[in-house]
This record gives C-alpha cells, sequence and structure tokens, in this order.
C-alpha cells in the first residue's frame, strides 16, 4: 500500500509541490525574492576521447543584472 503513491508522486514532484505551497504563503516581497531563486538554466555538454565540447543552452538564463555563475 505505501508503494502506491509512488507510481504518480516522485520525491522531486513532491518537493516541488511543497515549495509551491511555501512560497505562495510568504508575503509580496519575500515571495518575489523566492520566486527568482527558483529559475534555473540549463545547458549540456558532449564529451568525446575525454575533451569536452562546446556547451549548448537549453534554457538559458536571462540576463537580469545579476553575477553571472561560475562556470
Amino acid at each position: 500500500m505505501s508503494s502506491l503513491w509512488r507510481q504518480f508522486m516522485t520525491y522531486n514532484r513532491y518537493s516541488q509541490i511543497a515549495a509551491r505551497a511555501l512560497r505562495a504563503g510568504l508575503k509580496e516581497d519575500a515571495r518575489v525574492q523566492a520566486e527568482k531563486r527558483g529559475f534555473t538554466a540549463l545547458r549540456y555538454q558532449e564529451w568525446e576521447n575525454g575533451k569536452g565540447g562546446e556547451q549548448i543552452w537549453v534554457d538559458k538564463p536571462q540576463d537580469d543584472g545579476r553575477a553571472k555563475p561560475a562556470v
């Protein structure tokens, strides 16, 4: 019976729902800051013969004037 919920709910999905509920309960200024931290950027890099190729953005971050993450 305990494994039945796992067909529909992964831990990642559970944590997304919990984070959304937490952010919704925050005051406006704190909620906006928390939502900004929730955005992610994704890139990948193919490796061949032990050498990395060009990094390709899948979901490029928007430039909002903040410092860039380390490469």
